[in-house]
């Protein structure tokens, strides 16, 4: 199972960012390998509009299983995601990656989109 993390950095110890659409990176955790990768997302903010539907296709191409994030995506994000086989997972806002994946473990983050 893959696991996509909105991020403010590049390992195991940054925090979610609670931002969906303009998230710096995007780590994706897959537990068949128990490899850790990082894509970096930053040229978003020089996007004006449209951020988290750039960001919700660059996840669809990342092709995760699961979302973690913080507040989660808009209206036009979600429809994007909802194309997807997803489930999203929100409220991990200020967690580091690695307590955001033991918060899922544990069945402590909220079910969102």
């Amino acid at each position: 199972m893959k696991i996509a993390f909105t991020a403010s950095g590049d390992g195991w110890e940054a925090k979610i960012d609670p931002r969906f659409g303009r998230t710096d990176y995007i780590l994706v955790y897959d537990e068949d390998t128990e490899t850790l990768s990082c894509t970096d997302n930053r040229d978003i903010q020089q996007v004006a509009h449209g951020a988290g539907p750039k960001t919700s296709q660059l996840i669809f191409d990342l092709a995760p299983d699961i979302l973690i994030t913080g507040n989660g995506p808009g209206g036009n994000a979600a429809a994007i995601l909802s194309q997807m086989n997803l489930k999203i997972y929100v409220g991990a806002g200020g967690m580091s990656i690695r307590e955001a994946y033991q918060a899922y473990q544990n069945n402590q983050l909220k079910e969102g989109v």
